[in-house]
């Protein structure tokens, strides 16, 4: 693994320096390998390790490429890595999205084109009084993914984008429990898209970071209920409208 390690960061220096660029063909394995000081098995490995992450991508017959190292296509990985949390780590995701999500609503406040703010518009309006979960949750994800690429930053975007598939199965089950979680989404997405429409950057951001915080309140509280050992009638009044969420598989999430 050293040797590949070594390998990796060799070809990882080549793109850093300039010497390999995005869309540039990697010159051929023996001569590649030669120029390095690796064996050939060495060098082999490393560029399939840099392809399952997307930097390399290997074309049959073709030869092997860098990528374009868009921001979007290397947090590809970093969305399959957080798929395998489970649990109350979910909470830390969350935690992350309250930190990142209304900094992307204040930046789009100053940088969202008009036209993205008529299609969010156009995107609540569609929606209806009384969508179903599946219709809010499926608008959810694309209102907040416009919102994140009008902040102007594509890594922030990335970053947004790859957190929100480990709090997905989070927000069914808040959708399902919480009588009142349907009209408090749309008031909240109304209330966001407002700020972002009048150029308020600071009220953006402080109607997004209320958005996630009820979400990850809501989690919090039936985290605790599924821990607390209390019979059923001594546990919180404040919780008892959630139904506990069974920490036994990542599908409960």
């Amino acid at each position: 693994m050293a040797v590949t390690d070594a390998a990796i960061d060799r070809i990882k220096q080549m793109i850093v320096t300039g010497e390999l660029r995005p869309g540039d063909r990697l010159p051929r394995e023996a001569d590649l390998a030669a120029r390095l000081g690796l064996s050939r098995n060495s060098l082999r490995e490393a560029v399939k390790a840099l392809a399952l992450i997307r930097v390399l991508e290997v074309r049959q017959g073709d030869g092997t490429y860098v990528t374009s190292l868009d921001p979007a296509l290397l947090m590809e990985t970093m969305g399959f890595v957080l798929d395998l949390h489970q649990d109350a780590s979910v909470l830390e995701f969350f935690e992350v999205r309250r930190i990142l999500e209304p900094a992307a609503a204040a930046r789009a406040a100053l940088r969202m084109p008009d036209e993205d703010i008529a299609a969010l518009h156009k995107l609540l309006d569609d929606l209806g009084p009384e969508p179903s979960v599946e219709e809010l949750l499926a608008s959810d994800g694309e209102f907040h993914k416009v919102i994140a690429i009008g902040s102007g930053n594509r890594a922030l975007a990335s970053i947004i984008d790859s957190l929100r598939q480990p709090t997905y199965r989070a927000r069914i089950w808040r959708g399902l429990t919480q009588n009142d979680a349907v009209a408090r989404t749309l008031a909240e997405h109304r209330a966001i898209l407002t700020a972002i429409e009048g150029r308020e950057p600071e009220v953006a951001r402080a109607w997004a970071t209320v958005h996630i915080a009820g979400v990850e309140r809501w989690i919090q509280e039936a985290v605790n209920l599924d821990e607390d050992p209390a019979p059923r009638g001594q546990r919180k009044a404040s919780a008892a409208s959630a139904r506990p969420l069974r920490r036994v598989t990542p599908v409960e999430y």
